[in-house]
């Protein structure tokens, strides 16, 4: 297990500071934040969880480290080593308590290696706030060069989003590549993306991200026309002209407005597909939660979906969605949505707008919690903020509480009392499923208008959306045609009206 964090405390940047100002963990692998006693292992062999070719796939091809053949002197010879990235994270604690920051950096570098980099030391540093410059203050920059040195990283990994300066000051310090929390977690989505409404929606998130932080090359990058300009003289060399980065700029932002334009194109699909439900009065549920909170397992659990499992963040990013019945029959239909982290970067939160959108429309969320997890209240927190921001925070709620046969029962217990709707249920081994099959079959609307009809044989559509979407309480075939007593939504009972045998009763 990755050994505890420790703080570093830097109330003034002086690069004459003693280098212990910056505590490092050294951990030559970080553990994923939920591999640990009781996390739920990957569930090829069980029924609901299908075959999980997917996950083959994903693993089918791997980086093989300790077969290197590096040359000691490589001055005569180009030569780029194939491995993984080996990173060292960094992050500044300004507000919370310790463990909070501690488990903010665990995180990351759980984000770390499942976009399938080598963690090798994570520092953390203890600030008012963070560096506008360089993010961690020059003298501690300086400290974090010296610990990329000795542990021969080619990355570092910041536990924020830093502005274009903080990035390219930093990286001047250090001499390695710098990335941020939002690249990095932009880079998982790529990998994990696989439907065409899902690439889409992670190249404009990566492109929208990517614009404000163009870099140009100097007088080397700009594009001049006409007579000698490379000597500044001639015809056409009057003018700025066109800089690459600018060239750049302009062609990002077409991708960005023919990007934009195709996903209002998918959005409109979604939406038909989303108003003919709504039309045949079938009930949505959606399934929303933090990542690797176990919601894919809990959907495949319900209704055998069949859907990827796997002991990642974000290992499923496209939306599914599946036909399930409550105990007495009723359809409705469960929504299986993306994950959510700890800041989620905006860009991703406006690029899935449309896919989010599925739990603003829904009847009923199903809240997933990791029990399990150090922080289960800072999940639900990070989820609530999401939720708020695309409006659906007035969408009835109940708070699962998953993995409850690994959590601490005092935590599922604090978590249920604080909860008002929620209920504690481990979708690996089946505990507490039936009662939450119950529970969604109690929150869902039910048909609350009672209609008497005689409906002629030739009309066996309406019978069958009857026992589709109505609460059947006796059925008679006369020779007229089907006598049915039946409790209906309003839509259903509008069309029934011309066969009604008594008037109906509100």
């Amino acid at each position: 297990m990755t050994e505890p964090l420790h703080s570093a405390h830097d109330d003034a940047d002086d690069d004459t500071t003693p280098s212990p100002i910056i505590d490092r963990v050294l951990s030559r692998r970080a553990q994923a934040l939920a591999d640990r006693d009781g996390f739920l292992e990957p569930a090829g062999d069980i029924d609901y969880d299908g075959d999980q070719f997917d996950r083959e796939e994903r693993s089918a091809l791997r980086r093989v480290q300790g077969l290197s053949t590096e040359l000691e002197d490589i001055t005569e010879v180009e030569y780029r080593q194939l491995r993984l990235e080996r990173v060292v994270l960094a992050a500044v604690w300004s507000d919370g308590t310790v463990a909070d920051a501690e488990n903010s950096l665990r995180e990351l570098a759980a984000l770390a290696e499942t976009a399938g980099s080598e963690v090798l030391a994570g520092v953390l540093q203890r600030r008012q706030t963070p560096d506008p410059s360089t993010y961690l203050g020059s003298g501690k920059a300086q400290e974090l060069k010296e610990i990329v040195v000795a542990e021969g990283a080619d990355t570092v990994v910041c536990d924020t989003e830093l502005a274009p300066s903080q990035r390219r000051a930093l990286e001047d310090v250090v001499k390695v590549k710098v990335i941020d929390r939002t690249a990095l977690i932009l880079d998982i989505f790529a990998q994990h993306a696989k439907s065409r409404e899902g690439k889409a929606q992670v190249e404009l998130a990566q492109l929208q991200y990517l614009l404000p932080r163009l870099r140009g090359w100097g007088e080397s990058m700009s594009r001049q026309a006409g007579g000698q300009a490379a000597g500044g003289q001639g015809m056409g060399s009057r003018g700025p002209g066109e800089t690459k980065i600018e060239l750049d700029r302009r062609r990002i932002n077409s991708r960005i407005a023919k990007l934009k334009r195709e996903l209002a194109g998918m959005k409109t699909h979604r939406d038909t597909r989303r108003a003919a439900r709504a039309h045949h009065e079938v009930p949505a549920v959606a399934i929303a939660g933090y990542t690797n909170a176990g919601k894919s397992t809990l959907l495949n659990r319900l209704t055998h979906a069949g859907v990827l499992v796997d002991n990642q963040l974000f290992a499923t990013l496209d939306t599914t969605v599946r036909r399930a019945e409550t105990p007495d029959g009723r359809e409705y239909t469960l929504t299986d949505t993306v994950g959510f982290v700890r800041a989620l970067p905006h860009q991703l939160v406006e690029a899935f707008r449309s896919t989010l959108e599925e739990v603003a429309d829904a009847d009923l969320l199903l809240h997933v919690v990791d029990g399990s997890h150090p922080d289960p209240e800072g999940q639900i927190s990070a989820v609530r903020a999401v939720l708020a921001d695309v409006d659906a925070t007035d969408v009835k709620e109940v708070v699962v509480v998953n993995k409850a046969d690994a959590a601490d029962p005092e935590v599922v217990d604090r978590i249920l009392r604080h909860e008002r709707h929620s209920i504690a249920v481990s979708a690996r081994t089946g505990a507490g499923v039936e009662e939450l099959l119950q529970l969604v079959a109690d929150e869902l609307p039910k048909p609350d208008i009672d209609v008497e009809v005689l409906l002629p044989y030739s009309r066996g559509d309406l019978v069958s959306r009857l026992h589709d979407e109505a609460e059947i309480l006796s059925e008679e075939h006369l020779g007229q045609g089907t006598l049915v007593v039946a409790r209906v939504h309003g839509d259903l009972a509008a069309e029934l009206t011309p066969f009604a045998t008594t008037p109906a009763a509100g």
